[in-house]
């Protein structure tokens, strides 16, 4: 049985019997989801820790960029720690072939984004890309399954193909914060500068850590001349 039929189950009066034979769980806490919950259940989505950073524009992230790319806006949802309904969330998004937790979380997000004088004249939305081969194995970039989820509620176009990641790097998790630069010089590239002349261009991450994949990609974006830059992503990990 197909999944869109399970939901559209789920959804009517039938909906409590079909949870009992196909349970779908919370992919934050993982109890069973209940009738019109969706990947998050109500419970979780306002319990999570969000960082209300469009709220709080020298937020520690934005700080931690300031000296090293030069960004008008810094936006981070959630905070993420070991072991934590967060690391559940993303473990999912990453590894368990579930693209729409991406989506999800990027609704939430653009929904606080609108509140957010930084969001105001931004044009376009450019996920981090992944390598070809690193994409065709996930089938789908997680960062740009936020970055739709973000173009809804600020309809904003999203722009995947500009933006391009020239080599496959090691992963980044057991590397220092010199490491993780030294890993990634050199690996983004601007395709068509032109598109992006004298626009304002919010890029679009999963998790930030270090900050060394947003400063690779944000060196190559501020060479288009007029580019103003601005940096959206999911979680925060200190």
């Amino acid at each position: 049985m197909c999944y869109l039929q399970i939901m559209k189950w789920r959804n009517t009066y039938l909906g409590d019997l079909v949870a009992l034979i196909f349970p779908e769980l919370c992919q934050a806490c993982g109890n069973s989801l209940v009738r019109n919950e969706d990947m998050i259940c109500t419970a979780c989505t306002y319990d999570l820790p969000y960082t209300n950073f469009h709220q709080h524009t020298d937020n520690v992230v934005a700080k931690q960029l300031w000296d090293r790319v030069d960004v008008v806006m810094v936006y981070v949802l959630l905070y993420f720690t070991k072991g934590g309904n967060v690391q559940n969330m993303m473990h999912a998004f990453k590894y368990k072939n579930m693209p729409r937790i991406g989506n999800k979380l990027g609704t939430i997000a653009g929904a606080q984004l609108t509140q957010s004088s930084g969001a105001k004249d931004i044009d376009l939305i450019i996920p981090v890309p992944l390598h070809p081969e690193k994409l065709r194995l996930r089938g789908y970039n997680q960062s740009a399954q936020f970055a739709q989820g973000l173009a809804g509620p600020l309809n904003i176009q999203v722009e995947t193909d500009n933006l391009i990641r020239l080599r496959h790097t090691d992963t980044q998790t057991k590397k220092s914060r010199f490491g993780r630069y030294e890993n990634m010089k050199d690996v983004f590239k601007v395709s068509s500068p032109e598109k992006l002349e004298g626009k304002h261009v919010l890029l679009v991450d999963d998790i930030i850590t270090t900050g060394s994949t947003i400063e690779a990609c944000g060196i190559e974006l501020l060479k288009v001349p007029g580019l103003k830059l601005s940096v959206a992503a999911i979680a925060y990990a200190e």
